[in-house]
């Protein structure tokens, strides 16, 4: 008698196990095929025939920001595939992610994903925090994480987008900074050992992305790779190198703090820009010409690194467009100039 009343209770939960699996399949593998497949080969980005790829674009604002304001939206992608990108960025604030609610935020990156994939543009998903994830103290309330919330974004950002060819990239961490010692300690090995357990749990779910490991000092110092590289494959690293990081003349400096890992390792500056002086922000140094434009890019060029230029909104700094017609700014236009030149074969 007991075991012909449990029977039918057996069915009904393999029944339900059977739905959920669909419910819960990734939104958009519809698409993994959209864009060629890319993987690391040795300090270069490849496709599916050995071409190297490498990629510019711009760094979008957080899509949470975007909904808010009315832009996310295809014309807004259509816009940055018009200055011929071939990738663009999306941030996502840990307190975007909370306040939305994992479901509703996971609803704009679908959407997202899919307009990237109709008009040819790769995808990085950056968890975009800046501070110290060993001790959680960060540089700002909209960048408050935790060690377990960040593993369980890229558990539930990796089931989701596994095999999808057009979501390239993760970058696991947007700028790790202990702040000069305001947030605690963190050196190379402690962060290290954190990315190897981000990028391990990421590979449990996905084996076909490529995660982004940031450097020291708001992401820019990559210089103790050389010595202890991450501890696990087919990844890329970040430097963010913006001009108040050195001072000129840049180029021998950058060499020392990034551009020596290109030669082993493949790189994208997910960040970097600069301001003219009526430009408004504080926080990036005015440049007032486009001086430091063409050294950073002219250095991409001879080291073979990948970029997207921050950032392609009006509001945030230091802006790419004046207003939501697309107009470019100073940099705007020195980096749509830049696209139009080097992905000549994006139209």
């Amino acid at each position: 008698m007991i075991a012909q009343s449990i029977a039918p209770l057996v069915l009904v939960f393999l029944l339900l196990a059977f739905v959920n699996s669909f419910a819960q399949a990734p939104a958009e593998n519809s698409e993994t095929a959209s864009l060629p497949l890319i993987k690391v080969h040795g300090n270069q980005f490849v496709g599916p025939d050995g071409q190297v790829v490498i990629f510019r674009g711009v760094s979008f604002s957080d899509p949470d920001r975007l909904e808010k304001v009315g832009q996310w939206n295809k014309a807004y992608f259509q816009a940055a595939a018009d200055w011929n990108a071939n990738i663009v960025r999306f941030p996502v604030h840990p307190r975007a992610w909370r306040e939305r609610g994992v479901e509703n935020y996971l609803k704009l990156l679908d959407q997202g994903i899919k307009w990237a994939s109709e008009l040819g543009l790769y995808v990085i998903i950056d968890w975009h925090s800046i501070g110290n994830l060993r001790t959680e103290l960060f540089q700002h309330p909209m960048y408050d994480t935790s060690f377990r919330e960040t593993m369980k974004f890229w558990k539930i950002i990796a089931d989701r987008y596994k095999g999808n060819s057009v979501v390239a990239f993760y970058e696991v961490f947007n700028e790790p900074t202990a702040y000069g010692g305001q947030l605690g300690r963190l050196d190379w090995a402690q962060h290290k050992s954190i990315m190897e357990d981000i990028i391990h749990l990421i590979y449990a779910h996905d084996r076909t992305v490529i995660p982004l490991v940031g450097g020291l000092n708001w992401a820019y110092d990559l210089s103790y790779v050389l010595s202890d590289p991450i501890a696990q494959p087919g990844i890329a690293y970040v430097s963010h190198p913006y001009p108040q990081k050195r001072e000129a003349p840049w180029e021998e400096k950058w060499e020392a703090d990034f551009g020596a890992i290109a030669d082993r390792y493949p790189i994208v500056a997910t960040e970097f820009g600069f301001m003219s002086a009526d430009g408004p922000g504080a926080h990036i140094p005015v440049i007032g010409d486009t001086t430091y434009g063409e050294a950073i890019i002219d250095y991409f060029n001879q080291k073979g690194i990948s970029w997207t230029a921050w950032v392609f909104d009006p509001l945030w700094s230091p802006q790419l467009i004046e207003n939501w017609q697309f107009t470019p700014t100073l940099q705007g236009r020195f980096f749509k100039r830049k696209l139009m030149e080097l992905n000549k074969g994006r139209k």
